[in-house]
């Protein structure tokens, strides 16, 4: 049986482990202890930035999801912005995954989004296959972009802490 369920606070550590995991899994560097501490402190604060999701099987968190909403104004509807769905690789042969798909649907439903979207890295056939097999369509016609810290910096003018 999977559970999927909000993250508590007692569940950090297992959390963050899975995040070692996804970085281990799609070759880059873990979150650094400082990007971790704030990791936590920003799903917990008053007002989290993010939410996650755990799934447990047989009482191990075996995948997660981190989602936040964005907003559309064509729509005038929030969008469900999935950031990461990962599932240990020994768990993906029993559907954790759409568990957590389907849960993660489920709360952008419930919450009245418009739609729910995410990326899915070139690479990861798997991932792509996965999410046709729901319908979802890969977009043609948006190109994503994006600008790392040290670029708003420089627009800016201004170094800021990210602690």
């Amino acid at each position: 049986m999977i559970e999927v369920r909000k993250i508590q606070a007692d569940d950090a550590s297992q959390l963050l482990a899975l995040i070692d995991a996804l970085a281990d899994y799609e070759k880059l560097d873990p979150p650094d202890s400082a990007a971790k501490a704030r990791l936590i402190r920003d799903l917990f604060a008053e007002h989290p930035r993010v939410e996650s999701y755990l799934a447990i099987v047989d009482g191990v968190a075996a995948g997660y999801t981190f989602i936040f909403e964005t907003y559309s104004t064509f729509l005038a509807l929030p969008t469900l912005y999935l950031e990461d769905l990962f599932v240990l690789p020994e768990y993906r042969s029993q559907k954790v995954g759409s568990a957590l798909f389907r849960a993660m649907v489920q709360e952008a439903h419930q919450r009245g989004c418009g739609r729910m979207e995410w990326t899915v890295l070139d690479w990861n056939q798997l991932a792509v296959d996965f999410y046709e097999r729901y319908g979802a369509k890969r977009m043609r016609e948006w190109f994503p972009y994006r600008l790392v810290r040290a670029d708003m910096e420089l627009i800016t003018g201004v170094t800021r802490t990210t602690s």
